[in-house]
Order: C-alpha cells, then sequence, then structure tokens
C-alpha cells in the first residue's frame, strides 16, 4: 500500500544518507589504501583519549539510545509520519554506530574505558564549556548518562504510552536527544583529526538540524512544544 511521504521527511533523509554514503566510501579507501603509491606520512592513529576515540565511543552510546527509542514508538503509534521519521533515526544511526565502532577496532581502541567521564574528549567531564567555545546542551540530567539522553524512568514512560501521548513524548525526547547529539558532533567537527570522521560529524549536524525543525512542526502540529 503506497503512502505520500512529504517533501520535508525526503530533505532530512537525504542530508543523512549522502552524510552516510561519503563517510563510508571515505572510510574503505582510508582502510584500504587504494592501489595507488601510499602517502610518506600516513595519518597517525587516533589515541586512546583522543577527540576522535572519544567522539566515537560516546556517539555509539548516544546513538543506540536514539534507535532504541524508534524502535519503541513504532510499537506504540499507527501514524505514519512518527513511523517513518523513527525508522529514519533508527536506520541511519545504527548504520553511523555501526562505522564508529568499526574505527574504534580498525584503530585497536576499547569501545569503553572504564574510567573515562563521559563527553571528557570535548574538554570537560560534563562536556559543556570545553574547547572552542561549544557550550553544550547543558549537563546531564539526573540519572542520564549524556547531555540529550532520555533517563530509564522517560523510557519507561514511553514504553507505556501510546496514539498522541507516545508520539509527542518520543518528539520531545528526540528534540533533546538530537540537540545533546548537535554539541557533541560540532565538537569533533572542530576537534577531530581524522578527515573522515569530520566529516561525518558534520553531516550529523546538518541531518539532526534538519530533524530538529521537522520534529517541531510535527510537535505544533499534535498541539505540543519542545520540553525545555
Amino acid at each position: 500500500m503506497s503512502r505520500a511521504i512529504p517533501r520535508t521527511y525526503w530533505v532530512a533523509g537525504a542530508a543523512v544518507l549522502l552524510a552516510l554514503l561519503f563517510a563510508a566510501a571515505a572510510t574503505v579507501a582510508a582502510a584500504n589504501g587504494g592501489s595507488a603509491a601510499r602517502p610518506a606520512n600516513p595519518p597517525r592513529t587516533p589515541g586512546l583519549r583522543s577527540p576522535d576515540a572519544g567522539f566515537a565511543r560516546d556517539m555509539a552510546v548516544h546513538h543506540q539510545q536514539a534507535v532504541e527509542m524508534s524502535f519503541v514508538v513504532r510499537d506504540r503509534t499507527q501514524d505514519e509520519a512518527v513511523r517513518t521519521l523513527a525508522y529514519d533515526i533508527a536506520n541511519t544511526q545504527a548504520n553511523q554506530r555501526g562505522m564508529m565502532l568499526g574505527w574504534l577496532d580498525l584503530w585497536g581502541l576499547p569501545k569503553v574505558v572504564a574510567d573515562e567521564p563521559p563527553m571528557s574528549w570535548m574538554g570537560t567531564s560534563g562536556g559543556h564549556g570545553g574547547h572552542g567555545g561549544h557550550a553544550g546542551h547543558g549537563p546531564a540530567k539526573p540519572g542520564a548518562l549524556m547531555p540529550g539522553m532520555a533517563t530509564k524512568e522517560e523510557l519507561e514512560q514511553l514504553g507505556a504510552a501510546s496514539g498522541r501521548d507516545a508520539e509527542v513524548l518520543f518528539l520531545q525526547l528526540m528534540t533533546d536527544h538530537h540537540k545533546g547529539g548537535v554539541t557533541m558532533a560540532e565538537g569533533c567537527a572542530q576537534l577531530c583529526a581524522t578527515p573522515v570522521e569530520r566529516d561525518l560529524a558534520q553531516g550529523m549536524v546538518d541531518a539532526q538540524r534538519s530533524e530538529l525543525t521537522l520534529m517541531a512542526d510535527m510537535l505544533k502540529q499534535r498541539g505540543a512544544t519542545p520540553r525545555g
């Protein structure tokens, strides 16, 4: 059964897809080195506590929650607009997460560092007020690992809601989530040394800002507004 999807959804999805395709092609090229002569001074492998590694670890965790919330809301509503957005977010962020974890493997770095505070690669343990004037999306709320992330209680609330209530809560939670994600990605776009990772981070910024505009419109259509 066909359905008409508003052009705004395709714009957001296209921006993310282009960023993914570009980053994936660059990753393959960087990993294989190509058949041409390799540069005399190949790029240095990122260190354990570098912005490159820290961003990959933290954003992989951040993305995982977005994927989980997206799958939850797809089971809690029949609204095609929300279900389409949720599918796009889940698909995009699952792929990006796989890329970042793959880079950590290529660099020979762990996916978890026990004594590393979240977002410390940005300059502070809270991820706000760090390098480059990144003000952040404020400190993480009590019970949340990083700024923008939902708490266990909020995830349970989403899982218990249905219909319009689930749609509004999902859009509000994902709006907060994207704002935190944009702050992190802006940090990597400025601080990371690996070109393909900087490109992916900038693609995240552009795509998630587009989705923030989209979600604000969707909330307005449902008589609601973003939180905070």
